[in-house]
C-alpha cells in the first residue's frame, strides 16, 4: 500500500475529487494546511502599504492506496490540480507497512 499526499490549491479540491471519482476512488482525508514554496509568499498592496504573506493557505489530500493504483491517484491530482502556476501543489508517495480497522482491529498490509 501507499499514501499520496498532495498539497493543491483551496480551489482546485473539488476537480481532485472529480477525477477521483470518476477512476472509482473516493476513501481520502483533507485538512486544511498553510504552508509556501519556492514563490516565498505573495505580496499585496493594503492601505497604502505592502502587506508580506509569508503563508498560503492550501489543502492537503491523504489517500491510502493499493502499490497498483498510486501512478494513477498522482496524475490524476496532477491533471486536476495544475494550474500551470507557481504553487500549484505538491504530491509526496509513501510506503504504508499496514493499516488496522478500528472497530474491529482488521489487518490490511
Amino acid at each position: 500500500m501507499k499514501l499520496v499526499q498532495a498539497i493543491i490549491r483551496e480551489e482546485r479540491v473539488p476537480y481532485v475529487q472529480k477525477a477521483l471519482a470518476d477512476k472509482n476512488i473516493f476513501g481520502m482525508s483533507t485538512f486544511p494546511v498553510l504552508g509556501r514554496g519556492n514563490q516565498g509568499g505573495i505580496h499585496l498592496q493594503y492601505r497604502g502599504g505592502i502587506l508580506n504573506v509569508d503563508l498560503l493557505p492550501k489543502m492537503a489530500i491523504e489517500i491510502v492506496i493499493d502499490d497498483a493504483l498510486s501512478e494513477l491517484v498522482k496524475d490524476q491530482i496532477i491533471s486536476a490540480a495544475s494550474l500551470g502556476k507557481e504553487g500549484d501543489g505538491k504530491i509526496f508517495i509513501l510506503p504504508v507497512h499496514a493499516s488496522y480497522r478500528v472497530r474491529t482491529g482488521e489487518v490490511e498490509v
